[in-house]
């Protein structure tokens, strides 16, 4: 046998063994394939946009949260249909989509407490159990303790073996932090004047001192009395700055109180949006609903002085290139802003903007009763006399004396 036989005889062999190999890999059971060769999740890859519902339960098999995708896009199902984080959603999807399995641990069923993969059935399971819905087949998951070196302990549901997943995979188990919780976001320096109604007793109310200002001037101070600090007052107008949910609940399951129990924030801005706000506190929580409307009078004054401005804008510029042009300076004549070349077109414009986020807010508020930070709440839990500095006490020889602070 020549050499040029055995090398081929030889490369026959190897091509056989790796075949052989192959075939072996792509028929052994999970447990048997090399750390790292798997994903966690095969079916969930490039099929993210299928799933349908999360499902996600806890010890004694309790569901936690149900999300599930619709018309009106992710809803969570235990607080009446109210939207989801779906960025918060989608990047725990994507996780699980990426993680693979990168060490097989025990397959001993009284061994899975030690890694927090026991079947939540039991009452006293530490894992939480994710199921999702709408792919070829349904998967689950339990997801168990973290790793100290890193990863996530896991078992797919139904499977004897556990594994240690490279992913660090943390499931909320309150169904309250699924929610979108961005209410509205009005910064205090486009606030022009807020007014405090309680349920019972004056109003009080502040505006801005300047229209380009940072202060808020309280009205109204009764004689001999003197404005408080002007951080309470000003605290006032920010209330509405990134406000968000704690919690939210069917507005029917939540009625506000008699009026004397209630009491309302009216926020207005400076370009005519006003945002109504009815508060009252029940078993320790700050509820609140809220509706929108725009002030068309206050839209249409500010439209005109925006529309001035442009217009003096403009001017200078035209006069400034002119200027430059006379003086052999290089320069390029300013583009007419819309506001110039067609007025009633720029005025439709911005009431259109105006109108559409005066929608885009009820949207978000209509028929839902939400439960407010403590510290916003605060704000516009406020008396005159809250936000007056304090009377100075008298001395015995009817001198007054510097209130203590």
């Amino acid at each position: 046998m020549n050499q040029k036989t055995i090398i081929s005889l030889a490369l026959l062999a190897v091509i056989a063994i790796v075949a052989a190999v192959a075939v072996k890999r792509h028929e052994a059971p999970l447990s048997e394939v090399a750390a790292g060769d798997a994903w966690l999740a095969p079916a969930l890859r490039d099929h993210i946009n299928d799933v349908r519902q999360v499902l996600i339960k806890g010890a004694g098999d309790k569901v936690l949260a149900t999300l599930v995708r619709g018309d009106k896009g992710w809803t969570l199902a235990q607080k009446g249909g109210y939207a989801v984080d779906s960025g918060k959603l989608r990047e725990l999807l994507l996780k699980l989509a990426e993680a693979r399995l990168i060490e097989q641990k025990t397959g001993a069923a009284d061994k899975y407490a030690t890694l927090g993969v026991q079947d939540v059935a039991a009452a006293d399971a530490k894992g939480v159990q994710i199921e999702l819905d709408g792919l070829a087949q349904p998967f689950v998951l339990i997801i168990g303790d973290s790793n100290p070196r890193g990863g996530t302990y896991v078992r797919r549901a139904g499977e004897a073996q556990s594994w240690l997943t490279g992913a660090s995979l943390t499931v909320d188990r309150d169904a309250a932090n699924w929610l979108r919780k961005d209410l509205v976001s009005l910064p205090a320096t486009r606030i022009a004047s807020v007014t405090l109604t309680p349920g019972e007793g004056k109003p009080v109310r502040i505006e801005k001192q300047a229209a380009d200002g940072a202060d808020f001037h309280l009205l109204d101070v009764p004689k001999g009395r003197e404005p408080g600090d002007a951080f309470t007052i000003n605290a006032i107008a920010g209330v509405l700055d990134g406000l968000q949910l704690d919690d939210v609940m069917p507005a029917a399951e939540a009625p506000a109180p008699a009026p004397a129990a209630a009491r309302k924030a009216r926020f207005e801005t400076v370009d005519g949006v006003v945002v109504e706000l009815t508060g009252w506190d029940r078993d320790g929580k700050h509820f609140a609903t809220l509706t929108a409307v725009l002030d068309d009078a206050a839209a249409a004054h500010a439209i005109d002085a925006a529309q001035a401005k442009v217009k003096v804008e403009y001017d200078k510029a035209v006069a400034d290139a002119s200027a430059n042009e006379e003086g052999d300076k290089a320069g390029e004549a300013p583009l007419k802003p819309l506001a110039v070349t067609d007025p009633a077109k720029d005025r439709a414009n911005r009431l259109a903007a105006l109108g559409g986020e005066v929608a885009g807010m009820n949207a978000r508020f209509g028929g839902w009763a939400f439960v407010l930070p403590a510290y916003k709440y605060a704000n516009i839990d406020k008396s005159m006399a809250d936000l007056l500095k304090p009377l100075e006490p008298a001395t015995a020889a009817g001198k007054a004396t510097p209130a203590k602070r």
